[in-house]
């Protein structure tokens, strides 16, 4: 799948759409994505001049992105519903990730509930682990969402 097919999935568009391909997908188990680190990435304006290292929390971004991706492809009417990242718990950064890398973003549902799901994620660079955690996403009904807005 590529990024124009995950426009159709993600509400997320450019600079913050995180996820560039998806290489596997398993509804209701897992998915395999990819996001190509380059040097013109906005964010490394600032993140840090001078040695530039992508933030960890765009990297678990990515990997709740892929996760929303796998969600929609799990849920029984995906049209119907809202996608939100709630909660990242045991977040773990190990190795830098820089321009010129492709991150890898693995995640794989822990848990499927009707307002909820639990995933475990890792992001790896070069089959070398780069991040991981455990991340919940809420699930609301578009007809509960705009009641609200």
């Amino acid at each position: 799948m590529k990024a124009e097919k995950i426009e159709t999935y993600l509400p997320h568009r450019y600079p913050f759409l995180l996820v560039d391909r998806v290489v596997e997908l398993k509804p209701g188990e897992s998915i395999l994505a990819l996001k190509n680190v380059t040097y013109n990435e906005p964010f490394f304006t600032g993140h840090f001049p001078g040695i530039k290292i992508m933030p960890g929390v765009l990297i678990v971004e990515a990997l709740a992105q892929a996760g929303g991706i796998l969600l929609y492809h799990s849920t029984p009417d995906p049209d119907s519903v809202f996608v939100v990242l709630s909660k990242i718990e045991e977040a773990k950064f190990r190795r830098a990730v820089v321009p010129g890398d492709q991150l890898k973003l693995f995640v794989k549902i822990l848990k499927l509930k009707t307002t909820f799901a639990s995933f475990e994620a890792q992001a790896s660079v070069e089959n070398e682990v780069a991040a991981e955690a455990r991340l919940v996403a809420g699930i609301i009904k578009k007809t509960e969402l705009d009641e609200k807005i």
